[in-house]
């Protein structure tokens, strides 16, 4: 079975008015992180939502699909099932 890795963290999309997406604070990659900040580089959240982060995640409740992608993923490593 193929691991997945669950190394992420929360962040949030600037609101553009483009839909629910807005109000949510979304995963990504944690390596895509400092990328986008430097560079100002969109990063891709586990639902499929690009951006480029520019808000506090804090402020936001974290997006339901990102939630439930994150939590059906195998850390690496734990092959058992």
């Amino acid at each position: 079975m193929t691991s997945f890795s669950t190394d992420t963290e929360t962040i949030v999309r600037p609101r553009t008015g483009d839909g629910d997406h807005d109000r949510f604070a979304h995963y990504v990659k944690k390596d895509e992180i400092l990328p986008s900040t430097v560079e100002g580089t969109p990063v891709k959240a586990l639902c499929g939502k690009v951006w480029i982060p520019s808000r506090d995640p804090k402020n936001f409740g974290v997006c339901p699909t990102c939630k439930e992608i994150f939590e059906g993923l195998v850390p690496d490593g734990d092959s058992d099932s």
